[in-house]
This record gives C-alpha cells, sequence and structure tokens, in this order.
C-alpha cells in the first residue's frame, strides 16, 4: 500500500480533533471526508478506517510511540508509524516519519502485548469493572470481540421487501449481501460500502441496524391493531422495525427528551412508508403521565455505557467515565420506574440495554421487581447477548409482564 500525503494529513487532522478537542470520531470522519471532492470511495475508506483504527488502539499505540495526551502533531505522527509497522504499511520517506525504530516498535508490541489493558487497548478503571462484573475470562474474550470491526448489517422492510428481494436489488446496484442465519430480515454487507447511496436506500427497502439490535423490537411479541409506546426511540431504529412487524396496524407512540432525533425518526417513517408511528417529545413529566395505563407494549430502549457497541463506537471508551456510570445507573433505575406506568394491566414491556455490564441490565431489571411499582410485574424471560458468542453487537433484554 502506497500512502497519500493528503490523505495521511487528513487522518492526522481528524485523530487531533477526535483525541485532543474531545469530539466525536463519527462527526468528525463524516466532516474529513467532504474536505476533498476528488477523493473517491477507496480514499474515503482509508481516512475512515484508518481513523477509526488508531481510535481503538490508542492506549496501546501511544505506549509504544512513548506520547502522552494532549497529543502534539509530533505525537500523532509517532502514533500513525506506530499503526504503519504494525499494519505492514511501508513508512514513507517524508521528514515527518525519519527515523522510525521499526524494531523497538515491534519489540514494544510483544512486550505490552502481555498485559490485558495494553493488548486491548482500555483504561486501567474500564478493565477493572470489566472482571469485577463479568470475571476474567469473558471480559477478555469479549474485549477481544469488541476490537474487531463490526459487520455492516440491514434490515429488509417487510413493509416493502423481503431479505431475497432486497438481495437481488441490491446486487443489480453492485453491492453482494449475505443471508444472517437465524435473523428473520437482516442481510450482512461482504464489502462495507456506503448503501446510504443506493436507490434501494432512497426507497426505505432497508435500515442499517445491527443483527442483536434487530432482536430487541422481536422480544416485545407485538401484534397488528396494539397501542406500542417506543419510550427512548431516538431516532427511531427500533420504532421503525416495530411498525414493520405491526405491519402498519395501530399506534406507535415514539418518545424522546431529543426533539432533533425524532425530526429524524419522522423523516425515517416517511422514507420506510411507516404510518401509525407519531412522535411526541419529552418535554415535561406531564407528557408521561398523560400515558399512564394506556399501552399494551411499551419498550425502553435505555441509555446506557454503550459497552456492547465498541466494535462500532471504539471512541466511547476513552469518552467513558466511571461518574457516568454512577449516574446512568440511577437514570436506568427512574426511567424504569416512570415508564413502566405507562403499560396497562396484562401488557408487556422490554427493558433493553447496548450494554454487557450486569449493574446495567439483569440486576437493574431484579432491582425494579423489588421497588413499589415493580411488584405489579414479573419476569417472562430474558436474553443476554455477547459479542464473542454472536459476532454482532452486545445486548441485554428482558420482558416483563404487568399483572393483570
Amino acid at each position: 500500500m502506497r500512502l497519500h500525503r493528503n490523505l495521511v494529513f487528513a487522518t492526522i487532522d481528524a485523530l487531533a480533533e477526535i483525541f485532543n478537542d474531545g469530539k466525536y470520531a463519527d462527526k468528525v470522519i463524516e466532516k474529513t471526508l467532504k474536505r476533498d471532492k476528488r477523493w473517491g470511495s477507496r480514499d474515503r475508506s482509508f481516512i475512515a478506517e484508518t481513523t477509526y483504527d488508531i481510535v481503538r488502539w490508542k492506549r496501546l499505540y501511544a505506549e509504544i510511540a512513548e506520547v502522552k495526551e494532549p497529543f502534539s502533531r509530533e505525537d500523532l505522527f509517532r502514533i500513525f508509524a506506530v499503526w504503519c509497522v504494525l499494519r505492514g504499511v511501508k513508512i514513507p520517506e517524508w521528514p515527518q516519519f525519519e527515523g522510525t525504530p521499526v524494531r523497538r516498535i515491534k519489540g514494544k508490541f510483544d512486550e505490552l502485548s502481555r498485559t490485558r489493558k495494553y493488548r486491548e487497548s482500555v483504561p486501567d478503571w474500564l478493565d477493572e469493572l470489566g472482571v469485577k462484573e463479568l470475571g476474567e475470562k469473558i471480559w477478555t474474550q469479549e474485549l477481544s470481540a469488541l476490537n474487531t470491526q463490526a459487520p455492516v448489517v440491514l434490515r429488509a422492510n417487510s413493509l416493502k421487501t423481503h431479505p431475497d428481494k432486497l438481495a437481488g436489488i441490491l446486487l443489480e446496484e453492485g453491492i453482494e449481501t449475505n443471508k444472517v442465519r437465524n435473523y428473520p430480515e437482516a442481510l450482512e454487507l461482504k464489502e462495507r460500502s456506503n448503501v446510504f447511496r443506493t436507490k434501494a436506500f432512497q426507497d426505505g427497502l432497508f435500515e442499517v441496524q445491527d443483527a442483536n439490535s434487530q432482536r430487541v423490537a422481536e422480544f416485545l411479541d407485538v401484534q397488528p391493531g396494539m397501542r406500542v409506546v417506543d419510550t427512548c426511540a431516538g431516532a427511531g431504529g427500533k420504532t421503525l422495525h416495530l411498525a414493520a412487524l405491526m405491519e402498519n396496524k395501530g399506534q406507535i407512540i415514539a418518545l424522546d427528551i431529543y426533539g432533533n432525533k425524532l425530526k429524524e425518526l419522522k423523516r425515517r417513517a416517511k422514507r420506510a412508508g411507516a404510518h401509525n408511528v407519531e412522535t411526541r417529545s419529552i418535554e415535561t413529566t406531564k407528557v408521561i403521565k398523560k400515558l399512564y395505563n394506556s399501552a399494551d407494549r411499551v419498550l425502553i430502549d435505555a441509555p446506557c455505557s454503550g459497552l456492547g457497541v465498541l466494535s462500532r463506537n471504539p471512541d466511547a471508551k476513552w469518552k467513558l467515565q466511571p461518574e457516568f456510570l454512577e449516574k446512568i445507573n440511577k437514570t436506568q433505575a427512574e426511567i424504569l420506574q416512570q415508564y413502566s406506568r405507562i403499560l396497562k394491566k396484562g401488557g408487556k414491556m422490554v427493558y433493553a440495554t447496548c450494554s454487557i455490564l450486569p449493574s446495567e441490565n439483569d440486576k437493574q431489571v431484579q432491582k425494579f421487581l423489588k421497588t413499589d411499582d415493580g411488584k405489579e410485574f414479573r419476569l417472562l424471560r430474558e436474553k443476554k447477548i455477547l459479542s464473542s458468542e454472536s459476532g454482532y453487537d452486545g445486548f441485554y433484554m428482558a420482558l416483563l409482564e404487568k399483572q393483570a
């Protein structure tokens, strides 16, 4: 692989924004890719994938390069040189890379790889927490799985098509896919490509959604004609799946505290042909109280640490702080207590997170069941999905029933 100066410099600039300015990797990359209209798809994928790769392995690469945050421009080039050596990429003969100690880099990599927190590139506190919550063996396996690049999975929109038909349509647009076993509506891309530019996407034939994320709406056991409330809808990936499972019959009320996310959901619903979705912004608790005892089904896709989706959001492990976890645990408990009241007697509710930590998952549910509100509920079943076992995102979901 021959490195092009403008692509390397664009990557260095992106890393400076992510590491030193604390900006989100996906937003920075999106902006960076618009910098030069002459870049082709290969150039863009080099910038995106190299940036994500270096973000993923920040701690390991910085230790090998012997640099500390905040990183100077010179430090970032040293980190980039480490990436080159470990990825087998020929180091360019540019002044920035002069005197790169190739043998020392390889030696330090071998030495640091014996220690998990360096080998898997995580902060000390997170490594300790993972061991405490999951045990050495599972945490080690899970970290390794979460450090691999996430596959791109599509969910065929059953309001408009089905997986076999969609696969054929995408093939005509030059995109090859594989069916995903045991996931009825999922197709996995054989090679990464920008599916958002396809006509199939514009026509609302699919959404990009991780295979395990597709399990959540199915778990809620919805039927056409029901009244369903998606309480933390965000931009609506699971809302749209619920609409498809309900065949556009009945009503879905999508709630969120962020109005801009709900605007995006409206756009997506229109494209998907989902007509039974109504959005409501949670501006005050009145919005929730008006819905008490009114829904057949409630989905709580709770805010969480996001540790199950590190393979697609590698910068989350550097942004996450212990205080945030304490705060999110309290928020989850409050949400469960408040939003569970939306459910009718005899109705069912799913509490789900994209975390792998028991403190955010089964322990949170057990705690809820002991509260006054929780005493009305019984746990029907729960699903703990590890990335190391499934090959997709880590998830937790619990199905609870409000007793009549």
